[in-house]
């Protein structure tokens, strides 16, 4: 053979060139893929996990384990679910309501349909959609694939109200949109909820808080106030009475029959986060069972209900106003803003019950009325309060 051409020559040092860059990026991509994969749990935690996969559910056995859980929970559902407020000035134009069937079941009730119609006439614009049990279990595997022990604590809740109260949760989280009960019926349009129940409140150049505002003005004052708010909750009891307790589960209590959100609001996702950790816990602790006594009522308000809903409320509104709690609230009779919650008073959720000073369905500031009230409890308790 005869020596090399100097084509060759040439050639063979940029081919060995071209290998070693390639030998470099597969070893740089390799650490960057193995750095990206896990991310420090807690400060007083070393252990990491995977960018896709909660912490062992070994952990939820102790306290440290707990809060380290809930923080990789938080900050994945975060990731998955960034909330923009500056870049949605208005609600999604969606109501979600969930039921054993649709309304197209001949199991469905009748009584239904002319509230779920009220909500449909009274909405023009939006989509209503009705879900199954069925429906709804399929679309949380969907819409949480990559946080799998939401849906892990959603298919191991031992009773249907537990999942109904937590998908509510799941569904404002991750769509956003007006969720209101089956058994709840529309009396104004959602639009009207700002212009009639939070824009009189605004107070004019001379101070004056008890203007009648002219629908105009209303109207664009309630666009304003829905462009810099994500979430609008009703207030359900403000019992002023030394046994408020035996009724309610806190003195004042927001309803969660009917919530309004913004895709990703904090408050939401900080109660997915608590609700998933505590019922892996129990899980985890054989705990999952509720007793077969009164006891159980309590147990369902402080897991999934109006207790543990109003508590998460109460500690996202202390993050913007220092020490927000129920005096804060008590006794409003027009909406209330605090950061960008507003609150509504018992008449807007609660019109009609007689007591704790909501007026009836008739009044201006009533948005939604609930045509009964726990329909999971026996018929003996139900409706109970004052």
């Amino acid at each position: 053979m005869g020596p090399p051409s100097p084509t060759k020559l040439k050639r063979t040092p940029i081919l060995v060139a071209l290998g070693v860059v390639c030998l470099l990026y597969l070893l740089l991509h390799s650490a960057s893929s193995s750095a990206s994969s896990a991310y420090s749990i807690s400060s007083s935690s070393p252990r990491t996990a995977s960018h896709n996969a909660p912490p062992p559910l070994d952990d939820l056995k102790s306290e440290t384990g707990i809060v380290a859980f809930q923080l990789s929970t938080t900050r994945r559902l975060q990731r998955l679910f960034p909330y923009e407020l500056a870049l949605h000035k208005k609600y999604p134009r969606t109501i979600w309501q969930t039921w054993k069937y649709t309304p197209s079941d001949a199991r469905f009730s009748s009584k239904f349909h002319r509230a779920i119609e009220a909500w449909t006439r009274l909405n023009d614009g939006f989509t209503h959609e009705i879900l199954d049990d069925d429906t709804a279990g399929n679309l949380v595997r969907q819409l949480y694939a990559s946080v799998p022990e939401v849906i892990e604590a959603y298919f191991a809740m031992p009773k249907p109200i537990l999942r109904a109260d937590f998908f509510r949760y799941l569904i404002l989280l991750a769509r956003g949109g007006v969720y209101s009960d089956i058994d709840t019926t529309a009396l104004k349009g959602v639009a009207k909820w700002f212009s009639y129940g939070v824009s009189d409140i605004v107070k004019d150049e001379k101070g004056d808080d008890t203007i009648t505002l002219t629908d105009e003005r209303a109207a664009e004052i309630g666009r304003t106030i829905e462009s810099d708010t994500g979430l609008v909750v009703g207030i359900e009891a403000d019992p002023d009475r030394p046994d408020w307790h035996d009724w309610y589960a806190r003195r004042v209590q927001f309803c969660q029959w009917t919530i309004l959100a913004k895709r990703g609001h904090p408050a939401v996702l900080r109660i997915v986060a608590h609700i998933t950790t505590e019922t892996l816990r129990r899980k985890v602790t054989g705990t999952l069972d509720l007793p077969k006594s009164k006891d159980a009522g309590s147990q369902i308000m402080n897991w999934t209900g109006p207790g543990i809903w109003t508590d998460t409320i109460f500690e996202y509104l202390s993050d913007i106003q220092v020490d927000t709690d129920w005096h804060n609230v008590t006794g409003i009779s027009r909406g209330k803003v605090i950061g960008d919650v507003v609150i509504l008073p018992i008449t807007s959720f609660s019109p009609g019950v007689g007591t704790m000073g909501a007026n009836g369905p008739e009044h201006p500031h009533a948005f939604v009325y609930h045509i009964f009230e726990g329909s999971w409890k026996p018929a003996n308790e139900r409706n109970i309060g004052g």
